[in-house]
């Protein structure tokens, strides 16, 4: 998984998110949930490579960083949390395990 940021001089930062094919463990869909949009679930394209990708906007500065995690749902309709693979950091969440979290201003 990788999170690649694209900074624009309206003070926008667009966050893209790609979900290796290992990484998405047979998945039929996979959604990203970040705490910018209160945790919606935002869908992410499965790419003919077997990768998953999609990207959000959110404001720079407007706070230092931005909890996530992503859902998988499989085939066989059950679902499973996980977090970024390669994500520049994790937290603490309040249900005992952690979430990924990225940056969202200049380093």
């Amino acid at each position: 998984m990788s999170v690649s940021k694209r900074f624009t001089k309206t003070n926008k930062v667009t966050v893209t998110f790609t979900v290796k094919k290992e990484a998405a463990q047979g998945a039929e869909k996979i959604d990203l949930l970040c705490e910018h949009n209160g945790w919606q679930a935002v869908a992410l394209k499965p790419q003919k490579n077997g990768t998953f990708k999609g990207s959000i906007s959110v404001a720079e500065g407007e706070k230092p960083s931005y909890q996530y995690k992503f859902k998988y749902t499989f085939a066989d309709g059950s679902t499973k949390y996980d977090n970024d693979w390669d994500a520049e950091r994790y937290v603490a969440n309040p249900f005992g395990g952690e979430n990924s979290m990225f940056s969202a201003v200049r380093e």
